[in-house]
């Protein structure tokens, strides 16, 4: 089963980052959710995948991982991930569920409390 890793990244301020990652590290803009009152911009650089949304309080839900950063995986068959995630002990923050964007995942955190999210492609 193969894989590939992209970054989501959650900043304080959404303009600057995306002004930096755009202006000072060559990034292009693939989708931006913000004319339509989104919080989302995905750039892209090359096979580089670059999430940024706009920081929540730590209080604003279960979607709000306790640090600045999401680790997103991306897999062929998220079932039989999730699967063998469970088989092996994995403990899941959230289970399985499609999310309004169309991608179906599920959640969990790393020993050192590191946030992963796996979806599939």
């Amino acid at each position: 089963m193969t894989a590939s890793l992209r970054i989501e990244l959650f900043p304080a301020d959404l303009e600057v980052s995306v002004d930096f990652y755009i202006s000072v590290l060559g990034f292009e803009v693939g989708k931006d959710d913000r004319p339509g009152g989104g919080r989302y911009v995905w750039l892209r650089r090359d096979d580089v995948g670059l999430g940024l949304m706009e920081r929540r309080p730590a209080d604003s839900g279960p979607t709000v991982p306790p640090v600045a950063v999401e680790i997103v995986l991306e897999v062929d068959d998220v079932t039989a991930e999730r699967d063998r995630v469970v088989a092996a002990g994995g403990e899941l923050a959230d289970d399985l569920i499609t999310r309004p964007w169309g991608l179906t995942d599920f959640r969990l955190y790393d020993p050192d409390g590191n946030y992963w999210r796996i979806t599939h492609r």
